[in-house]
């Protein structure tokens, strides 16, 4: 009986301090050095990829943003648009919308959405790109596709009396190509694509 007790207490011992071992060791030791390598080796990516322009940050480049007239839902000329978001953007609500690709609410939607794209851009609806009219799988989706931006050109351009050539090279500038020439899809980041824009007419 007491043989037996003593077992129990040193396996009971024993395991308490594996217990606290590994709590040292996975809860704090570990969690230290991957911060640590993480702001050393990575210090923006760490951080959330954060924009500053003047000391002040005004955006991630992972977290897409809405480009609206002041004070209104109105998406601004003057600015590149990004991807629609049924959340607003809201890094706290991330998601789909759910509704599958034959749901008529989906489908009307889309139609609804590209005729405003189309007239906003001053292009035909056959000319806007399904990134333009469709939300992603997160709804915070920061980067467009090429074709997307090439039809904000010419009402970019002229919202903030440029040329088209100037927008078209900013746009070119700005687009990240396949990784190793074919993984992933080219696109351009909004947010780095405005702010370069920005830069350029000095507003």
């Amino acid at each position: 009986m007491n043989a037996s007790l003593a077992n129990t207490g040193r396996l009971v011992w024993a395991a308490l301090r594996m217990l606290l071992a590994l709590t040292v060791v996975t809860g704090i030791l570990y969690p230290l050095l991957v911060t640590g390598i993480g702001q050393a080796a990575f210090h923006g990516k760490a951080n959330g990829s954060m924009v500053k322009v003047d000391g002040k940050e005004v955006g991630s480049k992972l977290i897409g943003q809405s480009w609206n007239l002041p004070g209104t839902d109105k998406p601004d000329p003057k600015w590149f648009q990004g991807r629609p978001s049924h959340s607003g953007y809201d890094p706290l609500a991330t998601g789909s919308s759910q509704l599958g690709a034959s749901d008529p609410r989906l489908v009307k939607a889309v139609q609804t959405a590209r005729k405003q794209v189309a007239d906003f851009n001053g292009v035909p609806e056959s000319k806007v790109p399904a990134d333009a009219v469709t939300g992603s799988a997160s709804a915070i989706d920061p980067d467009i596709s090429p074709e997307y931006a090439g039809i904000q050109i010419d009402r970019v351009a002229k919202a903030n009396g440029l040329s088209g050539a100037q927008v078209q090279k900013l746009v070119g500038d700005h687009t990240t190509r396949r990784t190793l020439g074919f993984m992933g899809e080219p696109h351009v980041n909004v947010l780095e694509l405005n702010l370069a824009l920005k830069q350029l007419t000095g507003k």
